[in-house]
């Protein structure tokens, strides 16, 4: 039958009575299921445009020249809003709720607090205690250091929102503080073989006392895991230069060397040499030693910094919820290597720019008769090296820090996501004098 204004069941033209109606389309071929994931499991992606971060620091930098590095309050809150704001964690942005002011009126309180600090021990130094005031002088801003670092990260925390909720930090900073130079002398007893321990330790004082809303965090990665992924490393770094230190221990002859010194400056080689034949090449071994060892330290630090994060991404959780990372090693190394090349091409421009500077000043210095004055090229230099300072450290910021930040977030897989719908908000905004503390102590970080 056809239908009631005349035209076919498909709405094409008139069927004809008693034909068939025309045949269907083929169905398209089945698709092959797809990965199965599991229920509350998602990742975390960071959305922002690199161009727009380049823009952002390179700005910034000059305004730090022009401002002499008062507006470093300003960029932080930006560089903290660009990323804060482009990182999504299963489809919803972060934000940082922070301001500039804030940074500055904490700093303002730091300083204040720092001055009489530094004019007791410079007063003990000149009265009292002499130079072991330096030791203790050491120690009380290592301490307070720690304590800045605790009470920074209370600040950040208590400045990032996500899905309306805040999160937080309880605990005592001093104590936390406490526990870092206790563990700090621990790793220089055992020359850093006491380093998992003591970071595992820390990390769990620290998320025991982190909440997202009324989510409290916790801390699982093991001391005893980091030290097995890393005591390869420990061995091939420290590895050489114990041997150079036991070498020259067990060849030199140290009582010998001892009465061969004492006998004064005359021929003071000859004898040293008479008194111990190995000592020449002790000293070699040991120069050799220890000048390879910093080598391999500083190529293996991207492995290092992998391993940690890791091991510390992997801890994460928020009572139901935790975090693994698949994070791989060649990543941290790529993003170094492509910050080399930016070093090198930044050389070649800053060696072109300061070559030309030098012809064109020396040129006017001769057409004037000697007539630029010395302060002249003295602020010139000032400024030339405060561009220089900025500019790599502008490349750093975008190519080390931002790529880090990327990577670290989208090679993280989130379970227990569903989690989030059973948390409330809780826990208030903090001072940021703990931030401003360590912008004065330099220990200050995003």
């Amino acid at each position: 039958m056809s239908s009631v204004d005349g035209t076919g069941p498909w709405g094409g033209a008139p069927a004809l009575h008693g034909s068939t109606p025309p045949p269907l389309p083929p169905l398209p071929p089945a698709l092959p299921p797809g990965p199965t994931v599991r229920p509350g499991t998602g990742t975390a992606r960071f959305v922002g445009i690199t161009k727009a971060y380049w823009r952002l620091m390179i700005r910034g930098a000059l305004l730090l020249l022009v401002t002499l590095g008062i507006y470093r309050f300003w960029l932080a809150t930006d560089q903290r809003r660009f990323l804060w704001g482009n990182t999504e964690i299963a489809g919803d942005a972060v934000e940082y709720t922070g301001t500039a002011r804030e940074l500055l009126i904490g700093f303002l309180i730091a300083i204040a607090v720092l001055i009489p600090i530094y004019g007791l021990l410079f007063l003990a130094t000149v009265e009292v205690i002499g130079p072991v005031s330096s030791v203790i002088g050491f120690l009380l801003l290592a301490l307070f250091g720690y304590f800045a670092v605790y009470r920074a990260r209370r600040y950040r925390l208590t400045r990032t929102v996500f899905r309306g909720v805040r999160l937080h930090q309880t605990g005592s900073a001093w104590l936390y503080a406490f526990y870092s130079m206790l563990w700090w002398i621990v790793i220089l007893l055992t020359l850093g073989l006491a380093y998992p321990w003591a970071q595992a330790s820390l990390e769990r004082y620290k998320m025991r006392h982190t909440f997202y809303g009324t989510a409290r965090g916790r801390f699982a990665g093991s001391g005893t895991s980091l030290f097995v992924k890393g005591i390869v490393m420990w061995l091939v770094v420290v590895g050489p230069l114990l041997a150079g230190l036991l070498y020259a221990i067990v060849s030199v002859n140290w009582v010998a060397l001892g009465e061969a010194i004492e006998q004064g400056p005359d021929n003071i080689i000859g004898r040293i040499e008479g008194a111990s034949p190995d000592f020449a090449a002790a000293i070699a071994v040991l120069s050799l030693t220890a000048s390879w060892s910093p080598l391999l330290a500083a190529l293996l630090y991207p492995a290092f910094q992998a391993m940690m994060l890791r091991w510390w991404t992997s801890g994460l959780r928020f009572d139901g919820m935790a975090a693994k990372s698949l994070l791989r090693t060649g990543q941290i190394y790529g993003l170094y290597l492509r910050y080399m090349g930016y070093c090198l091409l930044l050389g070649v421009v800053i060696a072109v720019v300061v070559g030309v500077a030098a012809l064109a000043l020396g040129v006017f210095h001769a057409e004037s008769g000697g007539a630029v004055p010395e302060a002249a090229g003295i602020v010139l230099a000032v400024i030339g090296y405060a561009l220089v300072f900025l500019a790599y450290s502008t490349v750093y910021q975008v190519v080390v820090k931002l790529r880090l930040w990327k990577l670290s977030f989208e090679t993280a897989e989130l379970s227990g996501l569903e989690e989030l719908d059973a948390i409330k908000a809780a826990g208030g905004p903090s001072s940021a004098f703990g931030e401003g503390l360590a912008d004065a102590l330099d220990v200050g970080g995003l």
